[in-house]
């Protein structure tokens, strides 16, 4: 973790700012972190985070952090972003909740001359290409993660158990990355997906789609959740159900409301991606550009770790 951190080194930025290297910047710039749905306890701590890295830098730069209720409410994100515009940010630090759809207003924002950084959620290519821009991403492998989840939960299992996947919003890269690394992991393992079906991120939805899996399917072993939140309604479908020793449950994020879970076995893997640390990662990096605007962009991976009871403390 420590090594990845200091690819971020905001030292490098106030040493410019000192010695008077590169053009002229604000002395303190704006950042806007534009995050996906605050009722999800993963950006709740990346907003945190985010403002605990301000509150020890604040000659460096000056936070507007904001975030949609609703996961999917991708109409108000790009309407937060062309505020972000409007006031003129140095800055925009977004994790997009359509990694196609927030595409245009990105273009915009740089056409502005406001630095973009993409984190937690990569912007689609195929999108970014058609629109000739050019925005880095920084965070995690979610297909790398998920595979190691997957294979911890394989390593519970046998060949022919017939596991299913809860998925996250179709229109996120990360969640489909996470979807085909539990695939991978699983198949490589003999085991077989019964149901790979989407909750939209969200707890009440999963429970509705284990419920519905578990009535259909009583002999599932397994059910891998894209994101924790899914997990926790996973779990709670269980639970009523009578069946939980006798199916597995995974998600992924590793917020703070799963890990008594994780503890007790009720969920037995999650993945780490240190959500208090992705946006500071990424308000560094947006930093230094702001400092280097001629460097060359380039995308840069943070940390994913598998989490169980046995690595959890």
């Amino acid at each position: 973790m420590s090594r990845l951190i200091r690819l971020f080194p905001l030292s490098i930025v106030l040493l410019a700012v000192a010695s008077g290297c590169g053009p002229a910047a604000p002395a303190r710039p704006v950042v806007a972190l534009v995050m996906k749905s605050l009722a999800n306890e993963f950006f709740k701590t990346m907003q945190e985070g985010a403002e605990r890295h301000q509150a020890s830098h604040p000659e460096a730069y000056e936070l507007v952090a904001s975030g949609i209720k609703d996961e999917q409410d991708v109409t108000r994100q790009i309407a937060i972003v062309e505020q972000m515009i409007a006031r003129r940010v140095e800055a925009i630090v977004l994790a997009p909740a359509d990694s196609k759809a927030l595409v245009t207003v990105a273009r915009k924002a740089v056409d502005a001359g406001i630095v973009v950084v993409n984190i937690d959620n990569r912007l689609d290519t195929d999108a970014m290409a058609e629109r000739k821009l050019s925005v880095p991403f920084v965070g995690p492998d979610n297909r790398k993660g998920a595979r190691a989840v997957g294979a911890f939960v394989a390593s519970k299992l046998h060949a022919g158990d017939p596991v299913a996947i809860i998925e996250g919003a179709p229109n996120a890269l990360n969640g489909i990355q996470r979807a085909l690394g539990f695939k991978e992991a699983v198949t490589a393992a003999g085991l077989v997906i019964v149901r790979s079906q989407t909750a939209g991120w969200e707890t009440d939805r999963a429970n509705q789609v284990v419920t519905a899996l578990i009535g259909e399917r009583p002999d599932v072993k397994a059910v891998l959740c894209a994101n924790d939140s899914m997990a926790l309604g996973a779990v709670a479908a269980l639970r009523a159900s009578g069946r939980t020793a006798q199916t597995l449950v995974a998600g992924f994020d590793n917020i703070t409301a799963v890990q008594a879970l994780v503890k007790n076995g009720a969920i037995v893997a999650t993945a780490d991606q240190h959500g208090d640390q992705l946006a500071v990662f990424g308000i560094e990096y947006a930093l230094e550009r702001i400092r280097n605007p001629g460097a060359a962009i380039a995308d840069r991976e943070t940390p994913v770790d598998l989490v169980t009871a046995e690595t959890l403390h």
